[in-house]
């Protein structure tokens, strides 16, 4: 199959897992605003984070 057929791809919404549609869908990857407003709270209060070196230069000079 290629990208240009006409089926619709369904995915798992990151957040809730239900399965979602990817066209037409103005929250994806998340299948809801509310799945996306979920995840952006989580991000807010740390609970996802992406690893990095904490002693990186130019993580604590300050100017």
């Amino acid at each position: 199959m290629s990208d240009t057929d006409n089926t619709t791809r369904t995915y798992p919404c990151p957040q809730c897992k239900s399965l979602t549609r990817w066209d037409n869908n103005p929250w994806r990857p998340f299948c809801s605003e509310r799945c996306k407003l979920i995840d952006l709270g989580d991000w807010a209060a740390e609970r996802h984070a992406i690893p990095g070196d904490d002693n990186a230069p130019g993580d604590s000079e300050e100017f």
